[in-house]
């Protein structure tokens, strides 16, 4: 993995006390709008008795609420444990530790080590991972039956806001980059191990799509 991409990039940006902003908000508002937006997409298609996957689910806020109404059991993997305390209390709070299993670590590096599981989340995740087929790839082979993924829009302007913030990065000496993969190769890259778009959702600067399993999920 790249210096931009290190743990210790990561661990800059995604700190222990950006991880108790974001729990502090969702207990006061719930899910962010597009968070709410996949966790209701996925209620309507039916998660009664599913198994649940998220690379870089952060706090777990998605998977507190789906495990709420329905899933069985989750598995969060992250690169860096900055998140792991503020999640964990909100487990508790919400009386869920004993559902979620939460791992640090490089998914797209050791995907022989995670289970596939029913649905797979990456919630603006991509952005932040240089090898986009690796990741999307991975995802997508874990993937049993359905694969949220969310990611910038292509725009220009997006693209502009993009590269001002990497210039930031860099300036403050930050071990960190933005990535603005193309989301048609992001959404081919998981067609090709196996899988179908079944709808697409975009917001002022998000895209999500929704891809369902059409063959067999890949052996380890």
């Amino acid at each position: 993995m790249s210096d931009c991409c290190s743990p210790k990039g990561y661990r800059s940006i995604f700190s222990e006390k950006r991880a108790r902003a974001e729990a502090r908000r969702y207990r006061r508002r719930g899910l962010d709008s597009i968070s709410r937006r996949i966790a209701e997409s996925l209620k309507q298609q039916g998660i009664g008795g599913r198994t649940l996957l998220e690379v870089g689910g952060g706090i777990g806020a998605i998977q507190i609420e789906l495990l709420k109404a329905g899933i069985t059991r989750a598995v969060n993997i992250e690169l860096t444990p900055t998140y792991e305390e503020a999640a964990q209390a909100l487990l508790r709070e919400a009386r869920l530790e004993d559902r979620v299993e939460r791992r640090v670590m490089d998914f797209a590096e050791a995907t022989g080590e995670v289970e596939a599981a029913d649905i797979v989340i990456m919630n603006r995740v991509i952005c932040c991972y240089p090898d986009m087929p690796k990741l999307a790839g991975a995802a997508a082979d874990h993937t049993r039956e359905v694969l949220v993924v969310s990611f910038p829009k292509k725009r220009w302007w997006i693209r502009a806001a993009i590269n001002l913030g990497d210039l930031a990065l860099r300036v403050g000496r930050q071990q960190f980059q933005i990535f603005l993969h193309p989301p048609d190769k992001i959404v081919a890259t998981a067609e090709r191990h196996g899988l179908e778009t079944v709808s697409t959702q975009t917001s002022f600067f998000w895209e999500v799509a929704s891809l369902r399993r059409t063959t067999a999920v890949p052996a380890k």
